[in-house]
């Protein structure tokens, strides 16, 4: 079996589940040849996992309007019909205006270059992470080649947007929908049409648990640990204010912030404001093992964000026996059960994330009780191996069915992954 798998960026330093659920994959014995729109930047590249990933990726951006121009003949000149049908789904899921209109022109171009490889490599199934841009790049592309295309639906930022990226579109139009979480599903729902439910299982993002040794961190300093990157919509400012209150009380007390993103000078500089310098440290995006490093020196995680699908950061504290405090929104209670293995605040709410903080920092023994439950949770219900498993397991049913009845259409919901 031959997949490709595409992003709009790809290796992201922010973006490691999809490289772990990419290893998971070539585990058990699939081809995965990855695509991206655009190489990131090299602040991304900050593990030997990321310097691998971007030899092997396939990038469309950088290219000239010759290359363009030949991937759009020999596609046209190979199926007319097939051609003009995906012009008209471009022209149909264009979003607004003149500069929409550009932009899908744009998308279109890409999506040429993309399928002319699919072709050129018999690819036989394309799937997408994220449903904006480049999921846009990889619906048109696979109409355009003749082959089907999937994608991971994670969440929150397309919510905002569902009718400007029409993601009742791309759900019509792919052959199954990987979404991370029963939030992310319902909410996909809302703009699908019922007859598609159907095709849209819950593949949770993963970590490899083997990877995460418990935390052994014994000192009487307590450490906060934040991993993610530095927006305000991540809710460090309320996370900041609050270490103000315990400050007195807990002057001790350290919080690490891995991480860069385009709030930090902002970040830093309140930092400054508040009097924080003692007890908050930045130290920029990390590599995986090193953020496995960081984990290991700290006693509590806190993740105070506004929107978020399932974060991974927070299997991967759980993984390592490290109680998580965050925020109750979106799917996050399906991982962190309250009181059991953390702490669910209401966003913005810098009181009860300081009281919570406080608990915790005043009961070691809660800590490692609830450390040992979020484990256990991972190892059970996010493990990227199983995940990985549900995906292949998805893939050859489906693609069986496509081969077994190519006219068929829709396939049966019988042959998805039971969520």
């Amino acid at each position: 079996m031959r997949i490709g798998y595409l992003t709009g960026e790809y290796p992201r330093a922010t973006d490691t589940f999809i490289q772990r659920e990419v290893a998971a994959l070539r585990a058990l014995d699939i081809d995965i040849q990855t695509f991206s729109v655009r190489k990131p930047d090299q602040s991304h590249a900050v593990g030997l996992e990321q310097k691998e990933e971007r030899d092997r990726t396939l990038y469309l951006l950088p290219t000239n309007l010759l290359k363009i121009l030949f991937a759009h003949l020999a596609l046209l000149l190979r199926s007319p019909l097939r051609y003009f049908k995906a012009l008209q789904l471009a022209g149909k899921t264009s979003q607004p205006g003149i500069k929409g209109a550009l932009y899908q022109a744009f998308y279109f171009a890409e999506a040429g270059l993309l399928a002319a490889q699919v072709q050129r490599l018999s690819i036989q199934h394309l799937h997408n992470h994220l449903a904006n841009s480049s999921c846009t790049v990889a619906m048109l592309a696979a109409k355009l080649g003749g082959f089907t295309f999937s994608f991971t639906l994670h969440g929150p930022h397309i919510f905002f947007e569902p009718h400007r990226w029409r993601l009742d579109e791309k759900i019509k139009q792919a052959l199954f929908v990987s979404c991370i979480s029963h939030f992310c599903r319902s909410q996909a729902m809302l703009f699908a049409p019922i007859e598609t439910w159907d095709k849209m299982p819950i593949i949770h993002c993963g970590v490899e648990p083997d990877l995460f040794a418990p935390t052994q961190n014994l000192t009487e300093q307590v450490k906060l640990l934040y991993v993610g990157r530095l927006a305000a919509m991540k809710g460090l400012p309320i996370l900041l204010k609050s270490l103000v209150q315990l400050k007195e009380a807990h002057p001790n007390l350290q919080l690490t912030v891995v991480g860069d993103g385009e709030e930090r000078t902002s970040l830093e500089a309140s930092v400054q404001q508040l009097g924080l310098q003692s007890m908050v440290e930045f130290v920029g995006y990390q590599s995986q093992s090193s953020v496995r490093q960081y984990l290991q020196q700290t006693d509590i995680f806190v993740l105070p964000s506004f929107a978020e699908g399932v974060p991974v950061v927070l299997m991967e504290a759980m993984a390592t026996q490290v109680p998580v405090i965050a925020t109750r929104i979106a799917g996050i209670s399906e991982l962190v059960e309250e009181g059991q293995s953390g702490y669910l605040v209401p966003p913005s709410d810098t009181e009860a994330l300081r009281e919570k903080i406080e608990v915790l920092i005043k009961n070691s023994d809660m800590r490692l009780q609830m450390g040992k439950v979020g484990r256990k949770k991972i190892e059970e219900a996010f493990n990227v191996h199983n995940e990985a498993k549900k995906i292949k397991q998805t893939l050859v049913s489906l693609l069986h069915d496509k081969v077994q009845n190519p006219s068929s259409g829709l396939v049966s919901s019988g042959l998805l992954v039971d969520p």
